[in-house]
């Protein structure tokens, strides 16, 4: 994919990311403060995000911890509400929170699916919902949603995880039509496998997780998540050629 020049400066940029505790989450903290940014940390354990915020402190980048369950939407209108209040503005959210749970359309268990559904899909709308009325007040902004690969394929004890991506990547790339006349720019992004703890955490049938760990006999591509946090900013601070699409991740 080709960039077009430089088009937002991040410095001092107002940036929340949900699922900063791990993963591509916690790397893109690191490449978006190395940067100047003031971050807004959300996920579910606290200790992972304070022990991060101590991290960034250390380094002299601000950040703001809120502990948030993404399947909750009025802790959800919390998180944006108390990020909007510390600095007065939102300028970029990055939806990134997100869970797998695996086994076959067959035996899948429904508790499990309707439990990623909420977190994968209405998580990450309730985050769009809130921020973007702050977002058109302060003229524009930037919602990057990740995504997966896995939304544009059929592997076997995947569909369920894939269900949730190809939902919420409809939904993300329509908002990106909708809001363009807002100024805000949604980018939907699709990493492929990231060497992460994502897969280990998956729930559901443990011998399919099992398959698709890093490490498996499985012959597929793995990228770093610190690649693929790099490849998350990249697409904040340029305007592609193109939206971003798997051959960024």
């Amino acid at each position: 994919m080709s960039w077009k020049e430089c088009i937002m400066e991040i410095e001092r940029k107002v940036v929340v990311i949900t699922g900063a505790s791990a993963g591509i989450g916690l790397c893109a903290a690191r490449v978006f403060a190395a940067h100047g940014a003031e971050l807004v940390l959300v996920a579910r354990s606290e200790d992972k995000l304070e022990a991060l915020s101590n991290e960034l402190a250390e380094n002299g980048v601000k950040s703001l911890v809120v502990v948030t369950d993404m399947r909750d939407r009025d802790a959800v209108n919390n998180l944006i509400e108390k990020a909007n209040a510390w600095k007065g503005q939102i300028d970029i959210l990055i939806n990134n929170a997100g869970q797998s749970a695996i086994g076959t359309i067959a035996d899948i268990d429904l508790d499990l699916f309707r439990s990623i559904l909420d977190l994968n899909v209405f998580g990450p709308l309730y985050a769009i919902q809130a921020v973007v009325p702050l977002m058109k007040a302060s003229g524009g902004g930037i919602i990057i949603n990740i995504s997966s690969g896995v939304a544009h394929m059929q592997i076997p004890g995947l569909g369920t995880y894939a269900a949730t991506k190809a939902a919420f990547s409809k939904l993300s790339e329509t908002a990106r039509v909708e809001l363009a006349q807002d100024n805000i720019r949604v980018i939907t992004f699709y990493p492929r496998a990231t060497f992460t703890d994502f897969g280990k955490n998956a729930l559901g049938n443990k011998e399919i997780r099992n398959q698709w760990r890093p490490g498996s006999n499985r012959n597929y591509v793995i990228d770093t998540p610190e690649l693929v946090a790099q490849k998350i900013y990249e697409s904040a601070i340029y305007e592609p050629e193109e939206q971003v699409m798997d051959d960024s991740t």
